[in-house]
């Protein structure tokens, strides 16, 4: 039990003998928690994408309310899952906490910024607007939850340095070519709009 998990006290609440962290535990190490998730984060991208075609429907339409509901069971579950997770793995202080992952920093940004925009919800701010594009960095949180595509980031981060030295050379190869050829090419392709060609004729 608690295999990986160095935090004794989840929130100075939970121990390891607590039956609600142990719990937790076990509803994330379960086989079916990735897929479910996997399931979640799937429809809730589908549902952004269908939000697009009616973006200029008012409180009157029965489609607003149908997609501000289905947006608050989508909210509702992100925040179940992420609670798990903080009560079974602790939030910060212990190696292997939750928050310690880069992947989970991410899910906990996304998540909090959506119980962000349903708390201010009722209020008309401007800065309401950028909580509601944070919406679309839901589709991301598969990095977290699939490891082939974790490894395929990690190793593009990993190269960057590769990379750009790489477009270094191109840039200074293209640079050299584009200089070679204005000096040898400038001024033979002559170049007249109609109007001027007229006008001479």
């Amino acid at each position: 039990m608690f295999v990986g998990v160095n935090c004794q006290m989840s929130f100075f609440v939970f121990s390891k003998d607590n039956l609600i962290r142990i719990g937790a535990y076990k509803l994330i190490k379960h086989p079916l928690w990735e897929t479910v998730v996997i399931i979640l984060i799937t429809l809730s991208s589908l549902k952004l994408a269908f939000d697009t075609f009616f973006i200029n429907e008012t409180e009157e339409d029965l489609r607003f309310w149908i997609s501000y509901y289905t947006d608050l069971v989508f909210n509702y579950l992100f925040i179940f899952e992420m609670t798990c997770k903080l009560v079974a793995m602790g939030m910060l202080m212990d190696e292997n906490s939750y928050l310690r992952d880069n992947w989970n920093q991410m899910d906990f940004f996304i998540v909090t910024a959506s119980i962000f925009d349903m708390a201010l919800a009722g209020l008309d701010v401007g800065a309401l607007k950028i909580l509601r594009m944070l919406r679309t960095l839901r589709p991301l949180r598969f990095l977290t939850h699939n490891i082939g595509m974790k490894l395929i980031v990690n190793a593009l981060i990993g190269s960057v340095g590769g990379i750009s030295n790489v477009f270094l050379v191109l840039a200074m190869v293209y640079l050299i070519f584009a200089i070679l050829f204005v000096n040898l090419y400038k001024g033979t392709f002559f170049y007249c709009s109609i109007d001027t060609y007229v006008l001479h004729t």
